[in-house]
């Protein structure tokens, strides 16, 4: 079986195939999504799979996702105020104009460097 190695001998450390890692590990995002965090523990293991074929080449790549022991994970630590603050802050710099210095409902477009009405005809066309 392809990208099987739970004693770690060829990959270094223990490998699975896609849907087949043992209970009790765990990637970032399961980690996330159960209120959990690594804590500073090592990669437990991995899954490797092939991914999507680029267009025009011959090879597939292939993907890794490393795993974390449940049992080792920390809870996600709460947004303090302050934390709360600066993320607000950071939002509100993405929804002004540097132009016109008016503040939007939605983020101003990076392609634009402006809001749509100071950008123009011109550089909405292109």
């Amino acid at each position: 079986m392809k990208f099987y190695d739970p004693t770690g001998k060829e990959y270094g450390i223990p490998t699975y195939p896609r849907r087949l890692a043992p209970e009790g590990l765990a990637t970032r995002r399961q980690l996330r999504a159960q209120g959990l965090r690594p804590g500073g523990q090592d990669v437990a293991a991995q899954i490797l799979w092939y991914g999507r074929r680029p267009p025009g080449s011959r090879t597939r790549t292939v993907r890794v996702a490393y795993l974390y022991r449940i049992a080792l994970a920390l809870p996600v630590r709460p947004m303090t105020p302050g934390r709360w603050r600066a993320v607000a802050a950071m939002m509100r710099a993405r929804r002004t104009c540097p132009d016109c210095q008016v503040t939007y409902d939605y983020v101003i477009p990076t392609s634009l460097g402006c809001c749509p009405g100071c950008a123009g005809e011109p550089a909405l066309a292109a």
